[in-house]
């Protein structure tokens, strides 16, 4: 964990001064070509007595070295799972709502059976879910997340990848994971208009994505500009500040609300 916050424990109680200790935001992924919000992308964030809000590149690394992101993980998923029932319920348009799993939890023995116990417990069906997994997935070698990954799509759950095409990503390990989506990492959205050779780089990412069968989303988008050019390289969705920063559930119902009207 960085600036020292290694000894915090942020997954004890349930809240920190009236808020949730754990408190998932939403952004939305929408389809370039029509504008539409197609799906919702969580993201975690942590409220300290003693640090305030942590955001997860400040202790995502340090809770994965321990058991302690296992625990992280029940809570974000109860979340998740809350929020989808509500928004199935107020009629939100949405394909998928993702959490994010660390791989730890893809190689715990009852994996599947917790979380087929979860969803009925919430009434959400489970291809309302998607796992959202961080490109340490690429550093598993003896296949058994690649496995579980693999039984957990046959029970209908949704996987996506993020961070990839980034300067230390190993591409060719995509090959033995069968996620669902590949989110590009920011990086290649900083490339593309910049010049013919770097163009055609990210057509290429968008392409061994695309030929891998799963489907490429575009992060980090902040304009239109982008956005067309992406499409025109193949890659259907985008994320980023044109389509909508993270937010709260409650918001999110509200716009959707205001959107009826």
């Amino acid at each position: 964990m960085k600036n020292g916050n290694a000894g915090i424990k942020p997954v004890q109680g349930d809240n920190v001064g009236g808020l949730r200790a754990v408190e998932l935001y939403y952004r939305a992924i929408k389809e370039i070509s029509s504008g539409a919000v197609a799906y919702y992308q969580s993201q975690t964030r942590l409220n300290s007595r003693k640090f305030g809000v942590l955001l997860p590149d400040t202790y995502r690394e340090v809770a994965e070295m321990s058991p302690q992101c296992l625990s992280l993980f029940s809570l974000e998923l109860t979340q998740a799972l809350q929020t989808s029932a509500d928004f199935i319920e107020n009629e939100v348009p949405y394909s998928w709502l993702s959490v994010y799993m660390p791989v730890w939890f893809l190689k715990e023995k009852r994996a599947e059976h917790k979380l087929i116990e979860q969803c009925d417990k919430y009434g959400v069906p489970t291809n309302r879910i998607c796992f959202q997994l961080s490109e340490k997935l690429l550093a598993e070698k003896d296949g058994a997340a690649a496995d579980a990954i693999s039984h957990l799509r046959n029970r209908g759950f949704h996987f996506l990848l993020e961070d990839f095409g980034g300067e230390v990503c190993p591409m060719m390990r995509l090959a033995d994971f069968p996620v669902d989506y590949v989110m590009l990492s920011p990086e290649v959205a900083n490339h593309i208009g910049k010049d013919e050779r770097s163009d055609n780089a990210v057509k290429s990412i968008i392409g061994f994505v695309s030929d891998l069968g799963c489907e490429p989303v575009a992060d980090g988008v902040v304009n239109s500009r982008q956005a067309e050019m992406f499409y025109a390289f193949e890659c259907a969705y985008c994320a980023g500040s044109l389509a909508g920063n993270y937010d709260t559930e409650r918001h999110i119902r509200r716009k959707s609300d205001d959107s009826d009207n």
